[in-house]
């Protein structure tokens, strides 16, 4: 019984941490994406389905990261773009190896 009642509570500690985590982490990146995705339709003026930098001005995020996220240098972005660009924000960046 003494067993079953430190799990529990070993699971419930694991599940609170979990949920911080997540809320200063990622969670954040993803309600910036969001927000982000929200307000591209309404700064796209031509409704072209791109943001030039002068349209992505009324959008913060794409703003400031307008430069990584055009990794085509075309000048304008797309959804998709900004959606690959928040999706390498969320993983992992590679190991470096020295030999």
């Amino acid at each position: 019984m003494h067993r079953t009642r430190l799990a529990v509570a070993m699971l419930a500690m694991l599940l609170a941490v979990a949920a911080s985590h997540a809320q200063s982490g990622y969670g954040g990146i993803a309600n910036t994406a969001q927000k982000a995705m929200k307000n591209f339709d309404i700064a796209d003026k031509n409704h072209d389905g791109l943001l030039t930098r002068e349209e992505a001005e009324k959008v913060p995020f794409i703003k400031a990261h307008f430069d990584q996220i055009d990794t085509t240098h075309r000048g304008a972005v797309s959804k998709q773009d900004v959606r690959d660009y928040i999706g390498s924000l969320q993983r992992p960046a590679p190991a470096s190896t020295t030999h």
